[in-house]
């Protein structure tokens, strides 16, 4: 029989693992706090391990509107100037699967149908909404915030950052780490940018199909500088100020006056593009260190509630992404509850060091890798155990 599986969180990480749950023949069951089925948020990039995860599942980048990235072009965020590119046509020659840029809510709602779906592999996945989940037993026992329980063979956590889980996995997890430093985050239409002849001369600097990373070069060593992607997405990496708009849910034209005076020494094209923005928001960045437990008994940690990154490599997502099609390849064929804690394991061996690495380099921007060299080195090799290493090394492949 197909095991119960209860996914707490309608996320990217969540909506991944469910559709790869269901697809490996189990019942899933979402329970969401919110009432709403459609992620907000900005655009992301998904990196080839990412894309070989939905490959497997079926998602449609081109129904959902993705760009395939070309280059990353590096640029003087005072003159526009060209400073460097990263290349990104050959992702798919080097790492077997494209590189890609789409809007978060086209992925949420991809994954969505693909979860939901009556037609699709295995029992469509039931969606709760307005179902906040208070706290949760090993045994996989939930207990909603209304005082309702509900029980299956495997709980998968992924409620984010501030997981309400994750204690229970791992109570001695350490608090996070303020960086010092904060992230502006914005999008703007792009027809915006085309109807303002100054605009749309720096958003064809950067590329349509480019990544555009604009540099603070009078201040190298006091970290500003500014992202802009598909879905003129821009996100702003500053020293943290106080103030209210350091809150998300801060007063949006106090973020963007905030920006302007961050940046006021940038190119006027980019000042000019801040004032054009609406709902911008701001996020101190944290630091937070790798868990050494991923699981307790049925349940189990996935994505931002597992190991949520800094933004400087764009992996915190694609991270989720891979938990969630790791559980599916370990529990397929799977019918005997009896089986879950040694499959969590391995899921926990194959996945923790990998992610700890990329943890760790997700700290620093790229070519500054060198500074977290020792740290990443204390997880450069596979943990001990009597699993057999084979169905380890074959999910590290195929998830990692």
């Amino acid at each position: 029989m197909p095991l119960k599986v209860i996914v707490v969180g309608a996320g990217i990480g969540g909506l991944t693992a469910a559709v790869a749950l269901r697809q490996a023949g189990h019942e899933v069951q979402i329970f969401e706090k919110s009432g709403f089925a459609a992620e907000i948020g900005a655009a992301l990039m998904v990196s080839p391990n990412g894309t070989k995860v939905l490959d497997r599942l079926g998602f449609s980048f081109e129904n959902s509107r993705a760009v395939n990235l070309q280059n990353i072009n590096v640029m003087d965020g005072h003159t526009l100037g060209h400073i460097a590119s990263v290349e990104l046509s050959r992702a798919e020659e080097l790492f077997g699967a494209k590189l890609w840029g789409l809007h978060r809510v086209d992925l949420h709602k991809g994954l969505l149908r693909l979860a939901t779906e009556e037609d699709g592999v295995g029992h469509p996945v039931k969606l709760c909404l307005n179902s906040e989940v208070a706290t949760a037993e090993t045994d996989g026992t939930i207990v909603l915030r209304d005082g309702s329980t509900h029980k299956a063979d495997l709980i998968v956590a992924a409620d984010g950052l501030k997981s309400v889980l994750q204690k229970l996995v791992k109570q001695e997890a350490g608090p996070p780490k303020a960086t010092g430093l904060s992230a502006f985050r914005f999008l703007l239409d792009t027809e915006v940018l085309k109807a303002n002849p100054k605009l749309a001369a720096a958003w064809k600097m950067k590329g349509s199909s480019d990544v555009g990373s604009l540099q603070d070069t009078h201040n190298p060593a006091d970290m500003r500088y500014m992202i802009c992607g598909k879905t003129q997405n821009f996100v702003g990496i500053h020293p943290t100020r106080n103030m209210n708009g350091d809150d998300p849910e801060g007063n949006c034209e106090e973020v963007k006056a905030a920006m302007l005076e961050e940046f006021q020494h940038f190119a006027p094209e980019l000042l000019e593009i801040i004032r054009q923005s609406s709902a911008a928001k701001c996020w101190p960045l944290f630091v937070h260190e790798p868990l050494s437990d991923w699981y307790n008994g049925r349940i189990v940690l996935i994505g931002d509630s597992a190991h949520p990154m800094l933004p400087f490599n764009a992996q915190g997502a694609v991270s989720a992404m891979e938990d969630g099609g790791a559980l599916g390849y370990l529990f397929q064929h799977v019918d005997d509850p009896g089986l879950i804690p040694e499959r969590l394991e391995i899921f926990q061996r194959a996945r923790a060091d990998r992610v700890a690495r990329v943890q760790i380099l997700s700290n620093v921007k790229l070519g500054k890798e060198k500074e977290v060299e020792e740290q990443v080195r204390q997880y450069a090799d596979p943990r001990g155990s009597s699993v057999p290493t084979n169905m380890v090394e074959h999910v590290a492949h195929d998830y990692g």
